[in-house]
């Protein structure tokens, strides 16, 4: 059975445990380089560890069993299947009144930790808006001076498996070398917009200096 947060999972086992990242990768099903980017801090910044111990599991005696050799792979405990409903929602989520002075702390960890989470995506995961993100992220903000970087799970706007799911698409979406689409198009480099006129002109004047100086 697949291991519920994976990277979160990754991150306790790597700072609690003296497992080889071959022994974290295999439990966590992620690839070892993965598992070596997190304990550089790499990949998952900002991510809170998740004890699989305390989440019922992986034991003790396993993770203690698979110190002692390394080419040991932990098996994980049986866990009793949980269905969970699917949330159908549309738009931004809706966050109660008490929460939403926090939002601002929120877009602060994500312009410092995960810049290629869009604005768009970080709208819809703690219910805020683009002109909040833009005047955390000039620091243009009424409350500037008191606003300090803080994951929104600790804040309780989102869920780590959320988070987890957001990071993860915009990290992929980087990796394919492409914007998100609500980016819209970029501006053309320069090179292409003064080009074409440049040419043009001298075409029509017989190429720039054909009539000679005066």
């Amino acid at each position: 059975m697949p291991v519920l947060m994976p990277k979160a999972t990754a991150v306790w086992l790597i700072e609690n445990t003296a497992l080889t990242f071959d022994q974290i990768a295999a439990f966590c099903s992620l690839h070892p380089l993965e598992v070596q980017g997190i304990a550089n801090e790499e990949v998952a910044r900002g991510i809170r560890g998740v004890d699989p111990i305390s989440g019922g599991f992986l034991s003790r005696e396993e993770i203690q069993k698979a110190e002692a050799d390394p080419a040991y792979l932990m098996q994980a405990l049986e866990q009793r299947r949980v269905e969970l409903p699917e949330r159908k929602r549309k738009g931004a989520r809706f966050v109660p009144v008490a929460r939403r002075q926090d939002r601002p702390d929120a877009i602060a960890w994500f312009v410092r930790n995960h810049p290629e989470v869009s604005d768009a995506q970080i709208v819809k995961l703690i219910g805020t808006t683009k002109s909040t993100i833009e005047s955390v992220r000039s620091r243009t903000h009424w409350n500037s001076a008191s606003i300090k970087p803080v994951d929104p799970v600790s804040l309780g706007l989102c869920s780590q498996i959320e988070l987890d799911a957001v990071v993860t698409k915009a990290a992929e979406t980087r990796s394919r070398g492409r914007k998100p689409a609500e980016d819209g198009p970029g501006l053309r480099p320069a090179a292409e917009t003064t080009r074409a006129p440049l040419e043009s002109r001298a075409s029509d004047d017989g190429g720039l200096g054909a009539d000679g100086d005066d």
